[in-house]
């Protein structure tokens, strides 16, 4: 009997443990071809950059600097016209003065004050911004669910990695066990039950007035 219910538990265990996996594995291996480099990128209309938390004294942290960095790498490059920064208010405003103190045109920068999670700064993107084509610019860690999400919305799109400075051992491993829920909640979004998202502000971005 003892070791029927460890079978058994043995079992649930795995499908808990595939359930939990599986989504990050399917999205990873299908958003693979679209991850690349500064250099290897093809030119793109839109670099996205997703937002996060800001520091205390309202300063984008050293994840988000690393993201508009590799943003502002990429405009210079001449890889992207515009820079979309996407995020919570007041993320953008700080994520857009960064990005000028970095030497990036005022002009050549659009705000998304709408971009709540990864999946309305896609959608929104798609159905508000009408852009076709963008480089995504985030960390390793949250790629994947990036890339899948706006291509489930039909933009043409790319991502460079933006993982610049050395982050503490335990925030990436706390950030990648989020991501594999966040994986699994986006596929739920995608596939199963799409949630409301606000196009307020979203307009199509060749009639943008950068800067705002």
């Amino acid at each position: 009997m003892l070791r029927k219910l460890i079978k058994l538990f043995t079992l649930i265990a795995a499908l808990a443990l595939g359930a939990f996996c599986l989504p990050r594995a399917y999205t990873t291996l299908y958003t693979a071809p679209a991850v690349t480099s500064i250099e290897d990128a093809e030119h793109a209309q839109v670099a996205i950059v997703f937002g996060a938390a800001l520091a205390r004294n309202g300063r984008p942290s050293a994840v988000l600097r690393d993201r508009i960095q590799t943003a502002v790498d990429l405009f210079k490059a001449g890889k992207v016209d515009i820079l979309l920064m996407s995020g919570h208010i007041p993320e953008p405003v700080s994520m857009r003065d960064y990005a000028v103190e970095l030497g990036v045109p005022f002009e050549a920068i659009v705000l998304d004050e709408g971009g709540l999670r990864t999946y309305d700064t896609c959608y929104r993107a798609g159905e508000g911004f009408e852009i076709t084509d963008a480089i995504l610019v985030t960390q390793g860690y949250h790629q994947a669910r990036a890339l899948y999400t706006c291509m489930q919305f039909g933009l043409s799109v790319e991502s460079v990695p933006a993982q610049q400075s050395r982050y503490y051992r335990g925030a990436l491993t706390i950030w990648n066990v989020r991501e594999f829920l966040a994986t699994g909640a986006a596929l739920w979004d995608l596939h199963v039950e799409p949630p409301q998202v606000s196009l307020d502000s979203a307009q199509p971005i060749s009639n943008v007035e950068a800067g705002q």
